[in-house]
């Protein structure tokens, strides 16, 4: 027990509660010499290590962990490391497309004071090399607002914008689950990984496009009650 927790980097008491709720597979699999000895198989090291990491990263309950487990050992070890992949991929594309607050200020017409509010909310997410792509996005998207009327003075605010992501998390969080549920395991990660990169411009035009026509059909429902 004392190598195992080693070597997962997992304390034994968290491993023996593992246990005790039969998230390491069958008691079989542990041979007992003693009444306080035992030995664990090797491959016990990665599924600690697995349950860890869907509980801290995951927020999975050991219910659930235990259910994944039972259905299909590997499974969620593939869901980790597509995750991992996309994360990493991600990250280099944004710290790779960074651009200057300076550089920001130059080519946008945006106050400060505005720019220092997203980011307050969080809409913005700078750090000290500057905008990640999606914010030079989000803030090219709202410069044209304001350049076509969409003004403080008429009631048009930055607060809007938590209108619009407080609706998509829930959608994002839906569809990151269908996407790792329908490609962990089923293609190989770095195959995985390209269709989701070739399927993010299409995304956008699709709730572009779905958003247009649902605006029009709410603005002829209001005409309508009217």
């Amino acid at each position: 027990m004392s190598e195992l927790a080693e070597q997962s980097g997992v304390s034994s008491a968290t491993i023996k509660h593992y246990l005790r709720e039969g998230l390491l597979g069958s008691a079989d699999e542990v041979v007992r010499t003693s009444r306080n000895m035992a030995y664990y198989p090797p491959e016990f090291v990665d599924r600690v290590k697995l349950i860890k990491r869907l509980q801290e990263e995951r927020f999975m309950p050991l219910k659930v962990i235990r259910e994944l487990l039972e259905v299909d050992p590997d499974r969620a070890a593939r869901m980790i490391e597509l995750e991992d992949r996309i994360l990493e991929l991600a990250i280099e594309a944004r710290e790779a497309g960074r651009v200057s607050r300076s550089k920001v200020r130059e080519t946008y017409d945006m106050p400060q004071n505005v720019l220092d509010r997203l980011e307050g909310l969080g809409v913005l997410t700078p750090n000290g090399h500057g905008y990640d792509p999606d914010d030079v996005a989000i803030i090219a998207a709202i410069s044209r607002f304001r350049a076509g009327g969409y003004e403080e003075a008429i009631g048009f605010t930055v607060y809007d914008t938590l209108r619009y992501r407080e609706s998509l998390e829930p959608l994002v969080h839906e569809e990151v689950r269908v996407l790792l549920d329908r490609l962990a395991g089923r293609v190989d990660v770095e195959r995985a990984v390209q269709i989701i990169s070739s399927g993010s411009e299409p995304l956008r035009e699709l709730i572009g496009a779905m958003h247009s026509k649902l605006l029009l059909a709410e603005l002829r429902r209001q005409r309508g009650n009217e």
